[in-house]
């Protein structure tokens, strides 16, 4: 079996979506952000922000207390998101006191301090990320999903890894160095679901996260995550754990796991 950093490696770099008007604020992002560990969208307000957060799967808002009204008004937004942390770096002199206060009322997830936090950034910012929360809540695939296996369990991980984001089967069989048609074959043994049941069931779970954040709407969500439509969403929602995509914001992760397993296995209790 090929090691965990081959896959790692051809994951997706994290999203991150940053509103820097000061080059100290600029200096620190490119520091902990380089771009072989990172995709950082600068953007010029907090509109290009907004439009950002409902075009692709965004890992973390960075805020820099410099942006004036914009940086106030993406503070106000904060609670609609609290799957994807927003971060605000300040210099933390008294002028910006008032803005920290209403960050932290609002939701935002940390305060970055400028010459304070410049060395742990990146760590502090990526423990916090969406990507990494989510890959973290789903390290070892559930037992009713009957994955064992070395290559199963490899497998798994990396789709975690891309929190939802689109994977093909040979994009997979790539990392892990066999053939599209030996992974096919080897992963659905025994009581396994087959990949691409495995592949949409981690969509869906990503999809009822970031469902349950009142910035999104079911077009939204659909459109981050790479679904084709909307209808697309919710006709894999409803195949794979009979329920529409609408009423993903009220289903936990235990419920959507155990939907599917009766659909997939009849009985999960059984497993």
């Amino acid at each position: 079996m090929p090691a965990r950093t081959g896959a790692e490696n051809s994951a997706p770099s994290m999203c991150v979506v940053a509103l820097l008007k000061r080059e100290r604020a600029r200096a620190l992002v490119r520091a902990a952000f380089p771009r072989r560990r990172a995709h950082v969208h600068a953007a010029k307000s907090a509109v290009d922000v907004e439009e950002y957060l409902i075009k692709e799967l965004v890992d973390v808002v960075i805020i820099d207390a410099g942006a004036g009204d914009d940086a106030q008004r993406l503070i106000a937004r904060a609670e609609e998101f609290p799957s994807l942390p927003f971060v605000l770096i300040t210099t933390l002199l008294p002028a910006d006191a008032p803005l920290v206060a209403r960050a932290a009322d609002a939701g935002v997830t940390d305060v970055l301090v400028e010459g304070v936090d410049d060395s742990v950034a990146r760590e502090l910012v990526l423990r916090r990320a969406f990507s990494s929360r989510f890959e973290r809540a789903l390290s070892q695939p559930p037992a009713m999903l009957h994955l064992e296996t070395p290559l199963q369990i490899a497998v798994w991980q990396s789709v975690v890894r891309r929190a939802g984001r689109p994977v093909r089967t040979d994009q997979l069989a790539k990392e892990l160095s066999v053939s599209r048609e030996h992974l096919s074959r080897s992963f659905a043994v025994g009581q396994a679901p087959t990949l691409k049941r495995v592949i949409d069931l981690v969509r869906v779970l990503a999809a009822a996260e970031l469902s349950k954040n009142a910035g999104f709407d079911v077009r939204d969500v659909a459109q981050v995550l790479g679904f084709a439509s909307s209808s697309h969403l919710s006709s894999t929602t409803q195949r794979l754990v009979g329920a529409r995509a609408s009423s993903l914001s009220r289903l936990r992760a235990v419920d959507l796991l155990e939907r599917f397993g009766q659909a997939a296995f009849g009985d999960p209790a059984a497993s």
